[in-house]
């Protein structure tokens, strides 16, 4: 892994000195988080050209919901969805991410103009994902995942489950690489809240360290989900609060990740997390300031 800052550089990807952040736009009637809000062409590419000016370095573009329980829609349905909000900020400039399972919305959205492949699935949902993104030579985004969010797989079983989600991760990246794709543009990913308790996500958080010792960039999902829920209900059998009143916590999570050498975090409200990595960069130049200092004397 090249180091910018000590993260990871990703070929193909603008280079950030501080961890990236990620923002969210989902062409989604039924998202867990803002379904339906930016489900218009129009006001899906304001929405993302609106993250972009609070700070978003690159913005993720998905026409499916991946929530639990989810219906998948078709091909032609997500199509539709996805590649006129790429290709309109594309357009405008913005470094695009296209969050899809399927090869040929993949290679569409490319060809639209998005510059990385976001597959929860880490290629594992369609077979023709991985020669579709060799082929192109562009950046992939591995994830952690154990299938669709249903029946079993909604939550995971795990002795260990830093040791297992490494060990699976490691598994898929080789998969990957083995299928072409460049190993100085893949990116991994925990899976937060996939066939995940709160615990397990948490756990995972803690050991962030472990998993850039895979040496490839890291990047954090966190945004809004379950287990940030959990931690902020009043009580173990309290309802947690709803999504859209977890972005503060996301923040913090998201100022934890980059102190911990996270590559980028993929957000829904960016202002906070903005400013959360940008502090989280200003202490770390400072601690290298020092460290360069004590070094002289």
């Amino acid at each position: 892994m090249s180091k910018q800052s000590g993260r990871g550089r990703v070929v193909g990807l603008p280079a950030w000195d501080r961890c990236a952040v990620m923002g969210v736009v989902n062409v989604t009637p039924d998202s867990f988080s803002d379904g339906g809000r930016w489900f218009d062409t129009t006001a899906a590419v304001k929405h993302g050209l609106a993250l972009v000016a609070e700070g978003a370095d690159l913005v993720d573009v998905g026409g499916e919901s991946t929530r639990p329980g989810a219906t998948r829609v078709d091909e032609a349905e997500e199509l539709k969805r996805v590649i006129p909000v790429v290709r309109g900020l594309a357009a405008e400039g913005v470094t695009v991410s296209v969050d899809t399972m399927r090869a040929s919305v993949a290679a569409q959205s490319l060809a639209a103009g998005a510059a990385l492949v976001n597959d929860v699935s880490g290629g594992l949902a369609d077979p023709a994902m991985i020669p579709v993104v060799a082929e192109a030579g562009a950046p992939f985004v591995v994830m952690h995942w154990r299938g669709f969010l249903e029946g079993g797989n909604v939550r995971g079983v795990y002795a260990d489950v830093v040791t297992e989600v490494i060990d699976e991760l490691h598994a898929r990246v080789e998969a990957v690489l083995a299928g072409g794709v460049s190993p100085d543009r893949i990116v991994v990913d925990p899976g937060l809240g996939f066939s995940k308790d709160a615990e397990h996500d948490l756990v995972l958080l803690a050991h962030l360290d472990r998993l850039l010792a895979l040496g490839h960039p890291v990047l954090v999902a966190a945004s809004r989900k379950r287990f940030l829920g959990r931690v902020l209900a009043s009580a173990p059998e309290a309802a947690p609060p709803p999504a859209r009143e977890r972005d503060a916590a996301t923040a913090a999570v998201s100022a934890l990740a980059a102190h911990a050498g996270a590559w980028a975090v993929r957000v829904h409200e960016v202002r906070a997390t903005a400013d959360a990595v940008r502090v989280a960069r200003a202490v770390e130049g400072a601690r290298e300031a020092d460290n360069s200092a004590e070094g002289d004397r």
